[in-house]
């Protein structure tokens, strides 16, 4: 039996499944295989300008061109930010270090609630993700 009763067991109201989820019911719409190219002659100025348009797009220059002939629909995604991979290895071990943390503190809370380091440990992760939210908010505004 499906969730409230309901007969039928596919997407939500007569929507497709999403893209994460292809085995799902639903029209299955089949995709023409790209087999053919154009090749055309530009000058170098005009390459550089159609690239640049095509990154500046998010999207690879021949999506770009079938959007401009309507041949598909334009699917705009935010473009992912570039970040220093660094930045993004210390953020990882910042998390690693935090999940240690709270795995440390859920036992200590587990096995004795008065444990007065674990309340001094509670209180300071609360300042950091009050600390972190500020930042986060003051990125958004940026």
């Amino acid at each position: 039996m499906s969730y409230a009763g309901a007969a039928d067991t596919g997407p939500c109201e007569g929507r497709q499944a999403s893209p994460s989820n292809p085995i799902a019911a639903g029209c299955a719409r089949t995709k023409e295989p790209l087999t053919e190219t154009f090749v055309f002659r530009c000058t170098a100025a005009e390459k550089a300008q159609l690239r640049a348009k095509a990154e500046a797009a998010g999207l690879p220059a021949a999506t770009l061109l079938r959007e401009a002939l309507g041949l598909t629909a334009a699917r705009r995604r935010k473009p992912i930010p570039r970040v220093d991979p660094a930045l993004v290895l210390a953020v990882g071990r910042i998390g690693g270090n935090l999940n240690q943390i709270a795995r440390w503190l859920n036992r200590a809370m587990r096995t004795d609630r008065t444990d007065p380091d674990a309340l001094t440990v509670a209180g300071r992760l609360l300042t950091i993700e009050r600390q972190l939210a500020q930042i986060v908010e003051a990125a958004r505004r940026c």
